[in-house]
Protein backbone atom coordinates (compact mmCIF):
# COMPACT_ATOMS: atom_id res chain seq x y z
CA UNK A 1 0.00 0.00 0.00
CA UNK A 2 1.17 3.44 -0.60
CA UNK A 3 1.58 6.20 2.06
CA UNK A 4 2.60 9.29 -0.32
CA UNK A 5 1.10 10.36 -3.25
CA UNK A 6 2.87 9.16 -6.82
CA UNK A 7 4.68 12.53 -9.04
CA UNK A 8 3.72 11.37 -12.30
CA UNK A 9 5.19 13.10 -15.73
CA UNK A 10 3.63 12.56 -18.97
CA UNK A 11 5.19 12.10 -22.21
CA UNK A 12 4.18 11.96 -25.66
CA UNK A 13 5.13 13.52 -28.96
CA UNK A 14 1.53 15.07 -29.71
CA UNK A 15 0.60 17.58 -27.52
CA UNK A 16 -3.01 17.03 -28.01
CA UNK A 17 -2.65 13.62 -26.89
CA UNK A 18 -0.13 15.25 -23.96
CA UNK A 19 -2.66 16.85 -22.43
CA UNK A 20 -5.88 14.12 -23.15
CA UNK A 21 -3.63 11.99 -20.65
CA UNK A 22 -3.39 15.15 -18.45
CA UNK A 23 -6.76 15.76 -17.99
CA UNK A 24 -7.10 11.82 -16.97
CA UNK A 25 -4.74 12.05 -13.92
CA UNK A 26 -4.59 15.55 -12.82
CA UNK A 27 -7.38 14.98 -10.40
CA UNK A 28 -6.48 12.21 -8.93
CA UNK A 29 -6.29 12.75 -5.28
CA UNK A 30 -3.29 10.18 -5.09
CA UNK A 31 -1.23 11.41 -8.20
CA UNK A 32 0.84 14.66 -8.41
CA UNK A 33 1.14 15.27 -12.46
CA UNK A 34 3.89 17.88 -12.69
CA UNK A 35 5.08 19.82 -15.90
CA UNK A 36 7.15 17.72 -18.86
CA UNK A 37 10.79 19.65 -18.40
CA UNK A 38 12.16 21.22 -21.45
CA UNK A 39 15.48 20.30 -23.65
CA UNK A 40 16.78 23.26 -21.91
CA UNK A 41 15.91 22.52 -18.20
CA UNK A 42 17.06 18.72 -18.67
CA UNK A 43 20.08 19.78 -19.87
CA UNK A 44 20.72 22.46 -17.00
CA UNK A 45 19.82 19.71 -14.66
CA UNK A 46 22.70 17.25 -15.69
CA UNK A 47 25.34 20.06 -16.04
CA UNK A 48 23.95 20.27 -12.03
CA UNK A 49 23.18 23.39 -10.18
CA UNK A 50 27.69 24.67 -9.58
CA UNK A 51 26.94 27.84 -12.06
CA UNK A 52 23.74 28.94 -10.25
CA UNK A 53 26.02 28.44 -6.69
CA UNK A 54 28.61 30.02 -7.90
CA UNK A 55 26.30 33.67 -8.64
CA UNK A 56 25.94 33.55 -4.98
CA UNK A 57 21.94 34.74 -4.90
CA UNK A 58 19.88 34.51 -2.17
CA UNK A 59 16.97 32.49 -1.43
CA UNK A 60 14.83 36.10 -2.26
CA UNK A 61 16.61 36.77 -5.27
CA UNK A 62 15.69 33.31 -6.44
CA UNK A 63 12.90 33.49 -9.64
CA UNK A 64 9.58 32.00 -9.27
CA UNK A 65 10.56 29.27 -11.38
CA UNK A 66 13.52 28.53 -9.78
CA UNK A 67 11.58 27.92 -6.60
CA UNK A 68 9.20 26.07 -8.63
CA UNK A 69 11.67 23.55 -9.77
CA UNK A 70 13.13 23.39 -6.40
CA UNK A 71 9.67 22.16 -5.44
CA UNK A 72 9.42 20.09 -8.62
CA UNK A 73 12.56 18.51 -7.21
CA UNK A 74 11.83 17.78 -3.63
CA UNK A 75 8.70 15.94 -4.76
CA UNK A 76 10.49 13.70 -6.70
CA UNK A 77 13.03 12.95 -4.18
CA UNK A 78 10.24 11.95 -1.74
CA UNK A 79 7.69 9.91 -3.51
CA UNK A 80 7.54 7.62 -6.04
CA UNK A 81 7.89 8.44 -9.40
CA UNK A 82 5.99 7.19 -12.07
CA UNK A 83 6.18 8.93 -16.38
CA UNK A 84 3.29 7.75 -18.44
CA UNK A 85 4.50 7.63 -22.21
CA UNK A 86 1.79 7.48 -25.44
CA UNK A 87 3.50 6.18 -28.22
CA UNK A 88 1.34 5.06 -31.40
CA UNK A 89 4.21 2.41 -32.44
CA UNK A 90 7.60 2.06 -31.13
CA UNK A 91 10.50 3.39 -33.06
CA UNK A 92 13.66 4.99 -33.05
CA UNK A 93 12.70 7.85 -31.63
CA UNK A 94 10.27 6.30 -29.03
CA UNK A 95 13.10 3.99 -27.75
CA UNK A 96 15.25 6.70 -27.47
CA UNK A 97 12.87 8.76 -25.08
CA UNK A 98 12.05 5.19 -22.76
CA UNK A 99 16.16 5.22 -22.37
CA UNK A 100 16.02 8.81 -21.35
CA UNK A 101 13.25 8.23 -18.79
CA UNK A 102 14.98 5.09 -17.25
CA UNK A 103 18.38 6.31 -17.49
CA UNK A 104 20.18 5.99 -14.05
CA UNK A 105 17.01 6.69 -12.25
CA UNK A 106 14.46 5.16 -10.12
CA UNK A 107 11.93 5.83 -11.99
CA UNK A 108 9.06 3.26 -13.61
CA UNK A 109 7.85 3.52 -17.16
CA UNK A 110 3.65 2.76 -17.97
CA UNK A 111 3.97 2.85 -21.37
CA UNK A 112 0.06 3.68 -23.39
CA UNK A 113 0.56 1.58 -26.30
CA UNK A 114 -1.19 2.20 -30.29
CA UNK A 115 0.41 -0.73 -31.19
CA UNK A 116 3.22 -3.62 -30.09
CA UNK A 117 4.75 -6.07 -32.27
CA UNK A 118 6.11 -8.80 -31.05
CA UNK A 119 10.10 -8.05 -30.82
CA UNK A 120 8.53 -4.16 -29.67
CA UNK A 121 7.11 -6.44 -26.56
CA UNK A 122 10.37 -7.81 -25.63
CA UNK A 123 12.15 -4.83 -25.92
CA UNK A 124 9.50 -2.21 -23.85
CA UNK A 125 10.01 -5.42 -21.34
CA UNK A 126 13.82 -5.54 -21.66
CA UNK A 127 13.57 -1.51 -21.06
CA UNK A 128 12.13 -1.78 -17.97
CA UNK A 129 8.19 -0.97 -18.51
CA UNK A 130 6.26 -1.71 -16.17
CA UNK A 131 2.89 -1.19 -17.09
CA UNK A 132 1.39 -1.36 -20.80
CA UNK A 133 -2.31 -0.02 -21.67
CA UNK A 134 -3.37 -0.13 -25.06
CA UNK A 135 -4.69 3.57 -26.09
CA UNK A 136 -7.88 2.58 -27.13
CA UNK A 137 -8.56 1.07 -23.55
CA UNK A 138 -6.66 3.97 -21.86
CA UNK A 139 -9.50 4.66 -19.45
CA UNK A 140 -8.77 7.32 -16.37
CA UNK A 141 -9.76 4.43 -13.93
CA UNK A 142 -7.28 1.98 -16.01
CA UNK A 143 -4.40 4.22 -15.93
CA UNK A 144 -5.02 5.35 -12.66
CA UNK A 145 -4.76 1.88 -11.17
CA UNK A 146 -1.54 1.26 -13.81
CA UNK A 147 0.49 4.28 -12.39
CA UNK A 148 -0.17 2.53 -8.91
CA UNK A 149 1.11 -0.90 -10.12
CA UNK A 150 4.12 1.04 -11.21
CA UNK A 151 4.62 2.89 -8.66
CA UNK A 152 4.96 -0.01 -6.13
CA UNK A 153 6.76 -2.12 -8.53
CA UNK A 154 4.71 -4.20 -9.99
CA UNK A 155 3.57 -4.85 -13.67
CA UNK A 156 0.24 -4.73 -15.49
CA UNK A 157 -0.15 -6.41 -18.86
CA UNK A 158 -3.35 -6.77 -21.02
CA UNK A 159 -4.18 -10.49 -21.14
CA UNK A 160 -3.20 -10.59 -24.50
CA UNK A 161 -0.16 -8.95 -24.24
CA UNK A 162 0.77 -11.35 -21.42
CA UNK A 163 -0.22 -14.39 -23.87
CA UNK A 164 2.34 -12.91 -26.23
CA UNK A 165 5.13 -12.87 -24.01
CA UNK A 166 4.93 -15.95 -22.72
CA UNK A 167 4.42 -17.47 -26.27
CA UNK A 168 7.63 -15.49 -27.03
CA UNK A 169 9.73 -16.20 -23.65
CA UNK A 170 9.13 -20.12 -24.51
CA UNK A 171 10.32 -19.77 -27.92
CA UNK A 172 13.59 -17.40 -26.73
CA UNK A 173 14.60 -19.95 -24.13
CA UNK A 174 14.08 -22.78 -26.69
CA UNK A 175 16.81 -21.00 -28.78
CA UNK A 176 18.74 -20.09 -25.86
CA UNK A 177 18.46 -23.62 -25.09
CA UNK A 178 20.03 -24.44 -28.61
CA UNK A 179 22.65 -22.03 -28.71
CA UNK A 180 23.88 -23.69 -24.94
CA UNK A 181 25.84 -25.99 -26.72
CA UNK A 182 27.99 -23.51 -28.44
CA UNK A 183 29.56 -23.09 -25.31
CA UNK A 184 28.29 -21.64 -22.09
CA UNK A 185 25.14 -20.53 -21.15
CA UNK A 186 23.39 -17.01 -23.20
CA UNK A 187 21.51 -15.01 -21.35
CA UNK A 188 17.67 -14.43 -22.48
CA UNK A 189 18.52 -10.83 -23.17
CA UNK A 190 21.36 -8.96 -24.43
CA UNK A 191 24.52 -10.54 -25.49
CA UNK A 192 27.30 -13.25 -23.71
CA UNK A 193 30.73 -12.70 -23.86
CA UNK A 194 31.22 -15.02 -26.49
CA UNK A 195 28.62 -13.69 -28.62
CA UNK A 196 30.25 -10.00 -28.76
CA UNK A 197 33.60 -11.54 -29.39
CA UNK A 198 32.25 -13.20 -32.35
CA UNK A 199 30.36 -10.06 -33.53
CA UNK A 200 33.59 -8.03 -32.93
CA UNK A 201 35.52 -10.08 -35.07
CA UNK A 202 32.56 -10.25 -37.71
CA UNK A 203 32.30 -6.32 -38.05
CA UNK A 204 35.43 -6.00 -38.34
CA UNK A 205 35.29 -8.27 -41.78
CA UNK A 206 36.27 -11.71 -40.69
CA UNK A 207 34.41 -14.62 -42.23
CA UNK A 208 32.89 -17.92 -40.24
CA UNK A 209 36.49 -19.80 -40.47
CA UNK A 210 38.92 -17.16 -39.47
CA UNK A 211 36.43 -16.14 -36.32
CA UNK A 212 36.51 -19.98 -35.20
CA UNK A 213 40.20 -19.84 -35.62
CA UNK A 214 40.73 -16.43 -33.90
CA UNK A 215 38.58 -17.83 -30.99
CA UNK A 216 39.26 -21.09 -31.08
CA UNK A 217 36.23 -22.47 -31.84
CA UNK A 218 34.83 -24.78 -34.96
CA UNK A 219 33.22 -23.53 -37.72
CA UNK A 220 30.10 -25.28 -36.51
CA UNK A 221 30.37 -23.44 -33.26
CA UNK A 222 30.65 -19.88 -34.56
CA UNK A 223 27.49 -20.46 -36.93
CA UNK A 224 25.34 -22.18 -33.54
CA UNK A 225 26.57 -19.02 -31.70
CA UNK A 226 25.46 -16.67 -34.16
CA UNK A 227 22.51 -18.05 -35.29
CA UNK A 228 21.06 -18.51 -31.53
CA UNK A 229 21.72 -14.67 -30.87
CA UNK A 230 19.96 -13.81 -34.22
CA UNK A 231 16.99 -15.91 -32.94
CA UNK A 232 16.57 -14.56 -29.57
CA UNK A 233 17.02 -10.92 -30.02
CA UNK A 234 15.05 -11.21 -33.72
CA UNK A 235 17.56 -9.87 -35.92
CA UNK A 236 16.96 -10.62 -39.18
CA UNK A 237 21.16 -11.51 -40.56
CA UNK A 238 24.67 -10.80 -39.62
CA UNK A 239 24.75 -7.32 -40.38
CA UNK A 240 21.65 -6.42 -38.97
CA UNK A 241 22.93 -8.49 -35.75
CA UNK A 242 26.58 -6.31 -36.11
CA UNK A 243 24.00 -3.17 -36.37
CA UNK A 244 22.40 -3.99 -33.27
CA UNK A 245 25.14 -4.57 -31.24
CA UNK A 246 27.03 -1.24 -32.28
CA UNK A 247 23.84 0.88 -31.73
CA UNK A 248 23.50 -1.01 -28.31
CA UNK A 249 26.91 -0.59 -27.04
CA UNK A 250 28.27 -4.24 -26.79
CA UNK A 251 30.92 -3.49 -29.77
Amino acid sequence: MLTKRVTVTVHASDPLSRAGLISHLRHQPSLDVLPERTEGERAGEERGDGERAGRGRTEGERTDRERAEGERVERERDSPAVAVMLADRIDESTTAELRRLLRGRDQRVVLVAGELREPDLLSVVEYGVRAIIWRHQATEQRLLSAVHSAARGEGELPPDLVSRLLNQVGRLRRATAAGATAGGTAPLFGMAPREVDALRLLAEGLDTRQISERLAYSERTVKNILHALMTRLQLTNRAHAVAYALREGYI
